[in-house]
């Protein structure tokens, strides 16, 4: 099982590599599908398997002479992450804490993630006739990425598709330099997420052995996805995104059915 583990995470963060949505957002519904651990302990894994991806990511975008981040707009959307990171695992704690069934809790996660998935797919496939804005007051980069660390902590994926959406209207980023940029937000918001629930002690009991296989599938994730990430074209990594959006899609549709509803 726990080679199993590995292999899920290996393969969710090569993908996730390649279109910027960090793998959790396959990582976090396919275990939940799987039933291998409690709600909690899945959303820490797929919280601490994406940093890992992340980091790995963020360390080799700053050595690259060729790296495409913003960090005029993407600084303060990091900051907002973090911020929204630490409200987000906030949020979760209170639910998990306070409803007895916390099957609850994921069919509410798997709910979310679906109207999020599939307006994100909505979008990729109309977002060639949607006029994009070019936000640049870094008040509002902040108050977004908050928003985007908000969901992206609570919901245990990292950053996911949501992130792609935002960077693409609101920033007017193409799909590549999107994906980059994506992966830099969910570093501050997966780490922040991290070091509360370190600081608060609401780490959920579980095998180490499974924690160091999934931070390692992240990691060998994010290697191999980086460099298919610079050999495939826009038009290649958009139709990816697409197919792996219908696939989340009926996940959670069979997720929220799984945990009975809500």
């Amino acid at each position: 099982m726990q080679f199993f583990c590995f292999l899920i995470c290996f393969g969710a963060s090569i993908v996730g590599a390649i279109c910027g949505i960090g793998g959790g957002v396959i990582i976090k519904p396919v275990l939940d599908a799987l039933n291998l651990y409690e709600v909690s302990v899945i959303s820490f894994l797929s919280g601490c398997t994406v940093l890992s991806m992340s980091t790995y990511s963020m360390i080799k975008s700053k050595n690259s002479k060729d790296s495409t981040i913003d960090h005029k707009t993407t600084l303060p959307l990091a900051i907002g992450a973090a911020i929204g990171g630490i409200l987000g695992k906030w949020i979760f704690s209170i639910m998990i804490s306070g409803c007895s069934d916390k099957n609850r809790v994921g069919a509410i996660q798997a709910a979310c993630l679906l109207v999020i998935t599939i307006g994100t797919l909505i979008y990729t496939i109309k977002k060639d006739k949607v006029k994009t804005i070019k936000v640049e007051k870094a008040y509002a980069c902040v108050c977004i990425g908050l928003v985007l660390g908000v969901m992206s902590s609570f919901l245990g994926i990292g950053g996911g598709p949501i992130n792609l959406v935002v960077l693409y209207f609101f920033f007017s980023m193409k799909t590549k330099q999107a994906a980059e940029n994506s992966l830099y937000i969910i570093f501050f918001s997966q780490l922040a997420s991290l070091c509360y629930s370190i600081v608060t002690m609401s780490i959920p009991k579980f095998s180490g052995w499974v924690l160091a296989l999934m931070v390692l599938g992240g990691i060998g994730g994010g290697i191999y996805g980086r460099a298919f990430n610079k050999k495939l074209k826009d038009t290649t990594v958009d139709k990816l995104f697409i197919g792996l959006m219908i696939l989340i899609v009926l996940i959670n549709v069979y997720n929220i059915y799984r945990f009975g509803g809500i």
